[in-house]
């Protein structure tokens, strides 16, 4: 669980730098389409798209955007498209597991872009399951305090339902159960004070692994560089970072 938290800081610290390559709408783009294929294209009928859109809200995506992506997933008009979710599992630095989730409407080119950044990182694929029978489905919401008492927050949220949380300073991390993720969600958007700034579904491992610096900043570097692939949405490691790692790969 700290590995996952650790690199959702590390994420909101490097936000900014994101945003500027000019891929965030991309992929926000593409987890629309998706959700709107799989499901009903009305985000109030379909908790996995509603999440996708109000996450692209909240990174100001702009709404002629959001329901372009809506219509081309859901296969209106004539400039729909076409995606797979392909998901990934692979061994990197230090034999940490990692699994990649991506949204392509190439396989082969996602196969091969996916395997040269591991390759090169010293590390290999992995078959199915190899690494995934570590991990679970969650729901992740993290929330910015605007008013209140972060502690006592977190603590009501966990006795409505939340499994754990993590206080890092203004925000609270929340880990949910996948099946109460939608509940949980609609009751802390109903807490006054705060802000919730990121909503999705995760793959949480049940045990983590500590690595050393090296392979830590090395890690980092590999989770960075497959994030910044234009068919990968996601990516999930078992790893634990030491801050000299975490502070070497964000500086």
């Amino acid at each position: 669980m700290s590995g996952h938290s650790k690199w959702s800081t590390i994420k909101h610290k490097k936000g900014a730098a994101d945003a500027k390559r000019g891929q965030l709408f991309t992929k926000l783009s593409r987890e629309i389409m998706i959700a709107a294929k799989q499901g009903d294209p009305n985000p109030d009928l379909n908790f996995r798209l509603r999440l996708a859109v109000d996450n692209a809200k909240s990174l100001n995506m702009p709404k002629d955007n959001i329901e372009r992506a809506i219509s081309k997933g859901s296969g209106v008009g004539s400039d729909s498209v076409t995606l797979e979710e392909i998901t990934y599992e692979a061994y990197g630095p230090g034999g940490i597991g990692l699994i990649i989730q991506t949204l392509t409407d190439n396989k082969n080119r996602t196969a091969a872009e996916v395997r040269s950044q591991i390759t090169r990182s010293g590390g290999n694929l992995a078959g199915t399951g190899s690494v995934s029978w570590n991990f679970e489905q969650k729901g992740i919401i993290n929330i910015s305090v605007k008013n209140g008492n972060q502690e006592e927050i977190a603590l009501e949220i966990v006795d409505n339902g939340a499994e754990d949380f993590e206080i890092a300073d203004n925000n609270i991390h929340i880990t949910v159960a996948y099946e109460n993720f939608s509940e949980i969600k609609s009751n802390i958007e109903t807490i006054k004070g705060i802000e919730i700034t990121e909503a999705d579904l995760a793959l949480v491992p049940n045990s983590t692994t500590m690595l050393n610096d090296k392979d830590g900043t090395q890690t980092l570097k590999l989770i960075d560089s497959l994030e910044e692939l234009d068919d990968v949405s996601k990516v999930f490691s078992n790893a634990d970072f030491s801050d000299k790692s975490i502070n070497d790969f964000a500086n």
